[in-house]
């Protein structure tokens, strides 16, 4: 099924035409603060919102808007399930911490019955006060001993300013420019540092050109390493003059150290001393960086279904820990089915038992990525029941299958389009290695870390890992794991109608002009066009490295460059290295600024590996290896925290 993308307008419209109970009334009874304004900025605040509903049964939700001072309203937190008890409703807390500039900014709260529509808002004031003092700037401790708050005096309009900060005898590192905003205030937070190191810090300001520095540099200490937390050990292994070193910063989405711990996002320099961390009581998926010094990752948390609580919100994040923005699984499953989406029931509101043809909208997974006009693109895990027999099953049961769903954010967090891969891909395709998704296991080839709601085993037919824009026609490119398959989807900007365009590897649309046994890549991860128009692919090779008469049974990843011809239908490998280990899962694959590739073997453990290609082959020479016993997701090489890979 087709559809074309609708703008929502008002909170209303996400519901669809629902129809309120006359004898239902919201009334939002108070809506507090942590602490008393005025505060400084960066200051934590919760606020804590009580209110009443009185449609029995009925789930009321809150959604939190904040405005800056002379500024509209942006969304915060969108709506999520409250508490109630002995007749109150209490919003999940809001925390809330800002550093935009001093003055009074207006904090909004919206209470909503889920199921009935009914509304009730309320808005509270609440002044920042500046941390600069004298004119003069200062530099504070964030609650990460590696993150710190640099607040500088006001400049001219039309100027910007940023933060040079360094270590002694280091070169200098900077955070993003940012445009003036007189009379106010400018603050930073500073990350990109290592733990028990004293940096001096000074601001510039850029006029015609021109970067003027403050008066007087500060300097700061960091801390050290939290001794609770267990950081992983990076380790050199190859670092040849011939690597790139012009990007300083790697970048790593651990997942898990040695196996165990929880997901902990962290950047290391090219040495691998670790310079950035990201630590909550809830995992954090780090999906992508974003320009400025924000991060997207996926976390875990109870929404809308009191049963599930895996990747149920999807959050930006500044680089002290603070979450900007956050939606959750059962505010976008309403907002899908508003969109036609068919596949997008809320996991709590199916029947149960559940009749065949019964699908529901799980967690978030794998991806969260910013388009280049602002928008955001995310992974949700589908799960549809389907009749006896298909895909081969011969339980004689319903069959119980996993597919995914693309779906597109706009800038206030609000659906606007989707595709559907059970709209779109021939459910008779079963994944070649059959792999399944089982209750009560964590992890593991042939198990997914999910809990599963129609059935207590599902084939795992499709594990999309990875969403790319491609900026040459608007359109999307999904990795489809499971079905060793990329696919082009028409987006055109979001009006394009979902159609599948083409479908690249084994048995698609393209022809590789390769004169191996295995010339495609199988359970890919981190498909990317690059700045010299390669597409970059980390092929794991699951399909290779399974038994016969699938695979050779055994066997190694490879890091792939292809160059595509659309024209033709042609694909030619301009790079198709072995790395050396099997990763059977998690990886990643970039162009780097020399012309050097970066490949990472995620899983067991993650590699961070250079490779300098040899001209005339499509192989090349191993130059830099960081290598840690941790299970990381992603990584990438980075000039610094505030500048994300641009391809």
């Amino acid at each position: 099924m087709r559809h074309k993308p609708l703008y929502l307008a008002g909170v209303l419209a996400v519901f669809g035409p629902l129809h309120t109970p006359l004898y239902a009334t919201v009334t939002i009874l108070s809506m507090t603060p942590s602490v008393a304004s005025p505060q400084p900025l960066g200051t934590t605040v919760t606020w804590t919102v009580n209110a009443t509903d009185t449609n029995p049964g009925g789930l009321l939700t809150f959604q939190f808007n904040v405005a800056a001072p002379a500024q509209a309203f942006s969304l915060s937190r969108d709506f999520n399930a409250g508490t109630l008890a002995s007749g109150t409703w209490t919003s999940p807390p809001f925390v809330w911490t800002d550093i935009a500039g001093e003055g009074t900014y207006q904090v909004q709260v919206i209470a909503e019955d889920f199921g009935s529509g009914e509304t009730a808002t309320q808005t509270a004031s609440f002044r920042l006060t500046p941390l600069v003092t004298g004119g003069n700037a200062v530099v504070n401790q964030t609650a990460n001993p590696l993150v710190a708050l640099f607040s500088a005096p006001s400049c001219a309009t039309g100027s910007s300013m940023r933060v040079a900060f360094a270590a002694s005898g280091s070169s200098p590192n900077y955070t993003s420019w940012n445009p003036c905003k007189s009379p106010l205030s400018m603050n930073f937070y500073v990350a990109g540092m290592r733990a028990s190191t004293t940096y001096t810090m000074n601001y510039q300001v850029l006029t015609n050109g021109k970067a003027t520095s403050g008066p007087t540099p500060l300097n700061l200490t960091t801390g050290a390493l939290p001794s609770q937390i267990n950081f992983p050990p990076f380790t050199v292994v190859t670092r040849l003059p011939t690597a790139d070193t012009t990007d300083t910063t790697l970048l790593h989405a651990v997942t898990a150290n040695n196996g165990s711990g929880s997901f902990l996002p962290m950047a290391t320099d090219l040495s691998g001393n670790i310079t950035w961390f990201y630590a909550l009581g809830d995992a954090a998926l780090l999906t992508r960086p974003v320009t400025g010094g924000y991060m997207l990752s996926l976390q875990n948390g109870v929404a809308s279904n009191p049963a599930l609580s895996l990747t149920q919100y999807v959050r930006e994040t500044d680089l002290a820990g603070n979450i900007i923005r956050e939606t959750n699984t059962g505010i976008i499953s309403q907002e899908l089915l508003a969109l036609g989406a068919t596949d997008a029931t809320p996991c709590n509101g199916i029947p149960i038992p559940p009749p065949v043809g019964t699908t529901c909208l799980n967690h978030f997974h794998h991806e969260a990525i910013q388009l280049p006009n602002g928008y955001t693109a995310i992974l949700g895990r589908i799960e549809k029941l389907f009749p006896p027999g298909t895909q081969g099953s011969t339980t004689g049961q319903p069959v119980d299958i996993i597919g995914d769903m693309a779906i597109v954010l706009d800038t206030n967090w609000q659906a606007v389009w989707y595709f559907d891969e059970f709209q779109q891909l021939n459910i008779n395709r079963a994944a070649p290695l059959g792999e399944t998704c089982v209750n009560g296991t964590n992890g593991g080839e042939g198990t997914c870390l999910m809990t599963l709601v129609l059935a207590d085993v599902a084939n795992d037919w499709t594990h999309t890992n990875c969403i790319y824009y491609i900026s040459a026609s608007g359109d999307l490119m999904i990795s489809v794991r499971n079905q060793d398959w990329l696919l082009k989807v028409d987006y055109n900007n979001g009006a394009g109608e979902g159609d599948i365009l083409w479908r690249m590897g084994i048995d698609g649309d393209f022809q590789i002009i390769s004169d191996s046994p295995f010339p495609w890549f199988s359970h890919q991860h981190d498909a990317e066009y690059q700045s010299n128009g390669a597409l970059t692919v980390f092929d794991n090779g699951n399909t290779r490295v399974a038994p016969p008469p699938i695979g050779l049974g055994s066997g190694y990843s490879r890091g792939m460059a292809l160059t595509v011809d659309e024209t033709n239908m042609q694909v030619t490998p301009i790079l198709c290295m072995p790395l050396g280990s099997y990763a059977y899962a998690m990886g990643s694959a970039a162009l780097l600024s020399n012309g050097n590739y970066l490949f990472q073997p995620g899983l067991p453990i993650s590699h961070d590996i250079q490779i300098l290609p040899s001209p005339g082959t499509i192989t090349g020479s191993q130059v830099f290896n960081l290598s840690s016993p941790t299970y990381s997701y992603r990584a990438w090489q980075i000039p610094s925290l505030y500048q994300p890979p641009t391809n």
